[in-house]
């Protein structure tokens, strides 16, 4: 018994469809791409989210450390208005 092709179905088939029992090449690299841009965007975060803390232990502020307990504050609390505090504060002197 030989397998005839239907006469609907295409000729060539796309590169990202694979054999059965082969890997797939298309999920390997958008899963590698998928991790990559998790971690870029959670650094990408964290680096935004300290930043009050950045520049106020840049400047030597004496008020390093409220900022510090206000940025964390805001980390785990998600409430925004503690890292907006955090920032006016590092910007000024006291």
């Amino acid at each position: 018994m030989t397998a005839t092709l239907n006469p609907a179905a295409p000729h060539h088939l796309p590169a990202f469809i694979t054999a059965p029992g082969e890997s797939d090449i298309l999920m390997t690299v958008m899963a590698v791409f998928l991790i990559i841009a998790v971690m870029a965007v959670g650094l990408l975060f964290l680096r935004l989210h300290t930043l009050p803390e950045r520049m106020a232990h840049r400047s030597h502020k004496l008020q390093f450390e409220i900022v510090a307990v206000l940025g964390l504050l805001a980390l785990f609390t998600h409430m925004h208005i503690f890292w907006v505090a955090g920032l006016l504060l590092a910007l000024i002197d006291i």
